[in-house]
């Protein structure tokens, strides 16, 4: 990291009020539509005026075989994101591009943020990197994201919005502050090196890529989710114009925590309708936003086998996996989900954070690993993690019953994982390498614990091989 950074803080007033711009959208009207309206129509045009193809299709790697890597969530710019960056250098041989599965930079996008949030952290990866953004991203509008991933500047101002509630966004809203085109340019030349760059550079906020045999479709989901007509239009344009095996990222994912979330477009229809139409041939789809893995297996119409993934946890602050549910979702099962970190581990790691900030670090509420996967097999009816079964005494049990449900979604609880945000061992980061063949889809997510003796060889925490 760059010498002097300071870990981003979720409790910081100044990232609080920074980041303002999501409630504005939220409870005050969202403009996010209509701004990238804006950006896509000057995506269009230069696509016009160079000849390529309007619907922002790219292609990378030889027609038989490709790779990819996909991290999620990526740019804190503190410990967190530099300790992924060995592991993916690690296996970045032989990868047509990396592709940053929502929030490249964090707490607002700004342009001015990428040089050791985006360019410092990957400039020795060979690769090209392609994004898609996430709601941090659009908190300034989406300039820095366009400027530095599309080469395309500023054409969208915040459009107009009736009412005293527009007007109210319109004054409070956040706009993107600038910087020097010295720093611009000083920022790209970390990552000049032949190969590292596309060339053209990623058309627009969503596409599409032709990698080997198997198109990948990344949408762009704005601050709230959901798609406006005219997106929703493209992806059913894309998805159904060839007849490759397709591969959805997405900055929402469809299943998460227990719950499906299809993801609605405007005019009617969802996300996940076309994901599942048979003649979209979709085999995977992932989704960042939530920083941590996990996996669904589900049966979809037809019988097909679709993988739901969560590719979160390229970066930013730790999701709590030890609060999703046991899994009873229509098509899948419990024996079928995974997740990273295990839920027992994940307790065990929230447990350590309660009792350094809440107890004073006396032991109270801290629970092993072996403590915590008892109590969650116990209460989700579970066989422990790794199989290991251990008394709980009454501490124990207390301090488990006492940290398990938090972080809830109600209240402050709801706001914990920022608050309690880490940056020592164990990290419990993860990220993706998909591998395409003519017949299959390998999808490997490695896992990041941010020690030493395995930052260059991180584990395989789970794999999933698709056929076709």
């Amino acid at each position: 990291m760059p010498a002097g950074t300071r870990p981003l803080s979720w409790l910081r007033p100044s990232t609080l009020w920074q980041s303002r711009n999501d409630l504005l959208a939220r409870h005050l009207g969202d403009p996010v539509f209509a701004m990238r309206a804006a950006w896509v129509r000057q995506a269009r045009d230069r696509a016009r005026a160079t000849g390529a193809g309007e619907d922002f299709v790219l292609r990378l790697g030889d027609a038989e075989a490709a790779s990819l890597l996909v991290a999620g969530d990526t740019g804190e710019g503190d410990a967190s994101q530099y300790a992924v960056v060995p592991g993916l250098l690690a296996h970045a041989e032989g990868v047509a591009a990396m592709v940053i599965c929502s929030d490249v930079i964090y707490p607002t996008g700004d342009i001015g943020d990428y040089r050791d949030r985006f360019y410092r952290p990957y400039r020795d990866l060979p690769a090209p990197i392609l994004a898609l953004p996430g709601n941090h991203d659009w908190y300034d509008g989406l300039h820095g994201f366009m400027y530095h991933l599309c080469d395309l500047q500023a054409p969208a101002a915040l459009p107009p919005a009736p009412g005293w509630r527009g007007w109210l966004s319109r004054r409070l809203w956040r706009t993107s502050p600038g910087t020097t085109p010295v720093e611009l340019a000083d920022m790209r030349k970390l990552r000049d090196r032949p190969g590292q760059t596309l060339a053209p550079p990623q058309p627009a906020p969503y596409w599409a890529l032709d990698a080997g045999p198997v198109r990948f479709v990344a949408i762009d989901t704005g601050i709230a989710g959901g798609l406006d007509a005219e997106q929703g239009d493209w992806l059913r344009r894309v998805s159904r114009a060839v007849d490759r095996p397709k591969v959805l990222l997405t900055g929402k994912p469809i299943y998460v925590n227990g719950e499906r979330h299809p993801c609605a477009i405007k005019g009617g229809g969802t996300v996940d309708d076309v994901v599942c139409d048979p003649a979209s041939n979709y085999v995977a789809a992932i989704g960042g936003d939530i920083h941590n893995y996990q996996r669904y297996p589900v049966t979809v119409a037809g019988g097909r086998r679709m993988q739901y993934i969560v590719s979160g946890g390229g970066g930013a602050f730790m999701h709590a996996t030890h609060q999703i549910p046991r899994i009873t979702l229509e098509g899948t099962s419990e024996d079928a989900f995974k997740c990273y970190p295990l839920r027992g581990d994940s307790l065990a790691r929230y447990s350590q954070l309660y009792d350094r900030r809440l107890a004073g670090g006396r032991g109270l509420l801290r629970l092993s690993p072996d403590e915590a996967a008892t109590y969650m097999g116990e209460l989700l009816d579970l066989v422990p993690t790794r199989g290991v079964r251990v008394p709980l005494g009454a501490r124990a049990r207390t301090a488990a019953r006492l940290i398990q449900p938090a972080p809830a979604q109600r209240g402050f609880h709801r706001f914990v994982s920022e608050a309690f945000d880490f940056n020592e061992p164990p990290m419990f980061k993860s990220f993706l390498r998909l591998d395409v063949t003519p017949g299959a889809l390998r999808i490997r997510c490695f896992g990041v614990s941010g020690c030493a003796e395995t930052e260059r060889d991180p584990p395989v925490e789970d794999e999933v091989t698709v056929r076709w």
